[in-house]
């Protein structure tokens, strides 16, 4: 196979690095991806998609795409965590936790949705694959190198054995919570590490009969020959059953053959004679741990390589697709030359905190749950949609005291620019959908002044937005109080939809917009830093 040069290389083709892989060609850069299995998952593991994840697909136009998968369309209606002896058997009275972060509809124009994986990545495959990223399954690395201009990677032809070069500015790591390459690296991770071990049961057995009218996200079974988490796939036939299995074990599935799979399926049931066909068995572990550096030079760790959680509110997954959106943008700008490599600092600046915060929520609600018995203080446990939504980078090299603010839609810089429905020709809008992912965004209010020229005159892309003008307006008046300028100010918003900085009408607009770019460049503001690190990008490049 022939040597190949681009300008990023993915290593891993799961949620996350297909995610990378979406977000990069959203940017128009066309990176190449590799995963040393022969396609895409086979089988359903992560199945919550957060608020924040799917805002990051609605962006991209994929929201639409997720929620018309089979087991979206199927789980739409599912809700609550349950206790119960078994399927057929008493349901613990009282207990009925609600799930899926049903707290954030009135902060995003989005919600979660349960899409098992192997029904999200086809999707996240075909759209990369449709704008231009060369996506390889089947091709695994076996090394690389890196200098100061890239990094040179082997990688393998499984099925041939085949070996080539692949030269890259930059490689992103995706390849899950073993990561060989941070295991090469040497880089450490820190947490709570191990909180138990489980077998992911895949069957098929039709329970529509002893199931009813219920409609649950997860069952907790309990009896005397099973104890076990039961969770819907479609709610008919195909369903998932997560067993403890022993941490002190030496084998992973822990005698765990077909026919004692099919006995516990039964007795989670709680149907003796019920035909069971066993789709697959796959071992995995709930921890808390966190990687001590995310970037390595011109390598930078994305989801489970850089972080793992327990799987309790679904954030894993989601982190990891955040992370990966994170980076997009910041690449693209570096290789288009509109920003310089500074940028790429705030990566781990941003990302490692909210990954450890989102962590700790993580084993707190694991250990909050039925068998583990460990008193967790009264308030410890935050709002899943604060959790998801509510975090703040570090302003001006100044990192906040707490990572979540606990306050949605202040629009203090740091923050995620909050939600609230526009009209542009009469149609309904979300604020956030003013934010395309692929620039820079300012949005001034109704009695702003024309931030265009200024606008114009700095080498970062701005697309400018005037409430009142273009057809965009507000019904309710409602934009300056929730964005928090008066209605002559304007709101600076990154790609990812967070907050660069706020101005009032007193403020120049060109200055305004060089100080505020020159910040998130890692440069002092008050200097023609913008304009001088683009030209050195561009001078190099």
């Amino acid at each position: 196979m022939e040597d190949v040069s681009v300008s990023v290389l993915i290593v891993g083709g799961g949620l996350v690095g297909l995610s990378a892989a979406v977000f990069l060609t959203w940017q128009g850069e066309q990176p190449l991806l590799i995963e040393r299995h022969p396609g895409t998952s086979l089988h359903p593991r992560a199945r919550g998609v957060n608020v924040r994840a799917m805002e990051l697909f609605r962006q991209v136009g994929l929201e639409d795409r997720i929620r018309a998968t089979e087991s979206a369309v199927a789980l739409a209606d599912n809700s609550g965590i349950v206790r119960m002896e078994s399927l057929a058997g008493l349901q613990a009275p009282g207990f009925n936790r609600e799930y899926l972060g049903e707290d954030a509809r009135d902060v995003s124009p989005t919600g979660w949705t349960l899409c098992e994986q192997d029904d999200l990545e086809p999707v996240l495959r075909a759209r990369a694959e449709e704008d231009g990223a060369d996506l390889r399954f089947g091709h695994e690395l076996v090394g690389h190198i890196q200098d100061a201009e890239g990094v040179t990677a082997t990688v393998r032809h499984r099925p041939t054995g085949e070996e080539y070069a692949v030269r890259a500015r930059y490689l992103v790591v995706a390849d899950g919570a073993g990561s060989p390459i941070r295991e090469q690296l040497g880089i450490a991770r820190q947490g709570r590490g191990l909180l138990a071990r489980y077998l992911n049961i895949h069957f098929r057995a039709d329970l529509t009969e002893v199931l009813g009218e219920r409609r649950f996200v997860m069952a907790y079974v309990l009896n005397d020959e099973v104890t076990a988490g039961l969770l819907p796939i479609n709610n008919t036939d195909r369903w998932l059953l997560h067993v403890p299995l022993d941490p002190k074990a030496d084998s992973d599935q822990d005698g765990w053959d077909e026919a004692r799979c099919e006995a516990a399926v039964r007795a989670a049931a709680g149907v003796p004679d019920l035909p069971v066909k066993i789709l697959g068995a796959q071992p995995w572990q709930a921890a808390g741990l966190v990687a001590e550096t995310f970037r390595v030079g011109r390598l930078f760790l994305v989801g489970d390589s850089a972080h793992v959680m327990p799987p309790t509110g679904a954030f894993g997954s989601a982190t990891g697709i955040q992370d990966a959106h994170n980076l997009a943008w910041k690449l693209a700008m570096v290789l288009r030359g509109e920003a310089s490599e500074a940028l790429l600092d705030s990566y781990e600046a941003e990302r490692e905190p909210v990954a450890r915060t989102t962590v700790r929520q993580t084993v707190l609600r694991s250990l909050d749950r039925p068998g583990h018995g460990e008193q967790i203080p009264e308030g410890a446990i935050l709002p899943d949609h604060v959790v998801a939504l509510g975090y703040r980078y570090p302003v001006r090299d100044v990192a906040p005291e707490d990572v979540l603010t606990r306050d949605d839609g202040s629009a203090a810089p740091g923050t995620r620019a909050p939600h609230l429905w526009l009209e542009r020709d009469g149609v309904r809008i979300s604020s956030l959908d003013l934010y395309d992912g692929c620039g820079m965004a300012l949005v001034a209010g109704p009695e702003a002044g024309d931030w265009r020229e200024a606008a114009s005159g700095v080498p970062v892309p701005i697309t400018v937005h005037r409430i009142g003008a273009d057809q965009l307006t507000d019904p309710l008046q409602r934009w300056s109080r929730t964005h928090g300028v008066p209605r002559d100010g304007a709101v600076l918003v990154r790609p990812d939809g967070f907050v660069l900085d706020r101005f009032t009408g007193e403020a120049d607009p060109r200055t305004a917009l060089t100080e505020a770019l020159s910040t998130l460049l890692g440069s002092q503001p008050g200097t023609d830093a913008v304009t001088a690190a683009t030209n050195d990008v561009r001078s190099h490049g």
